[in-house]
């Protein structure tokens, strides 16, 4: 599939220069927490990646497949999620933007994926394709450094996520959730909430009556 030239009710690409603009900026304040981007890296950017509206619903990639773009969310929340031996979704991760969402062992081994990318909203994203990523990892005076950083983040999330799951309670996860990402909290709809904490809704339903009504 061609998202270069792809304009439907599902995917729209952005021509507007301002908004354009506007979502390379949340880009590289996203890339300056993390290092400095020279101006020619930014151009490289520029180049490179697609800006994209896709609709609430979508999923940008499925399992079964070889995922073939890198994400970045400049607004909207995603969410990953994979099939239980039993045909259950079980979302591994959910995120608002700014951040890349990706599945990157996919994305980087070109290998077949077992996750699908899923926008549980209107989406603003930047999409990048393996091709175009090489080249800016080639050419980019600090590409490569900062996709190491990106891979160490990721790398350092998923490792703590797994401590998590084995050492808190599920109270105790859902007030880490709630304090680092309050916005998920808010916007997401509980059942994938719940899933992504490995709890049951209703379970979670109690925990929030909890925190909201403390005895």
């Amino acid at each position: 599939m061609n998202l270069r030239s792809k304009k439907n009710s599902t995917y729209q690409l952005i021509t507007d220069p301002n908004e354009v603009s506007g979502m390379f900026e949340v880009l590289f304040g996203f890339i300056r927490q993390l290092m400095d981007i020279p101006t020619s890296d930014q151009q490289l950017c520029r180049q490179h990646f697609q800006p994209f509206f896709v609709k609430k619903g979508t999923v940008l990639e499925s399992s079964g497949s070889i995922h073939k773009y890198h994400n970045f969310i400049v607004s909207g929340y995603m969410r990953n999620f994979q099939y239980s031996e039993d045909g259950k979704e079980v979302t591994t991760d959910v995120n608002d933007g700014p951040r890349f969402f990706t599945s990157y062992y996919s994305f980087i081994q070109q290998t077949v994926s077992s996750e699908n990318l899923h926008c549980l909203t209107d989406c603003k994203l930047l999409r990048i394709n393996r091709e175009d990523n090489e080249i800016i990892t080639r050419t980019g005076k600090h590409s490569q450094q900062f996709v190491e950083k990106i891979l160490q983040h990721y790398l350092e999330s998923s490792r703590q996520r797994i401590i998590d799951s084995n050492t808190l309670t599920a109270k105790q996860r859902y007030l880490k959730l709630l304090k680092n990402h309050p916005a998920i909290v808010r916007d997401v709809p509980i059942n994938y909430i719940a899933s992504y904490l490995g709890i049951n809704a209703g379970s979670l339903s109690r925990i929030r009556q909890e925190v909201a009504n403390p005895s």
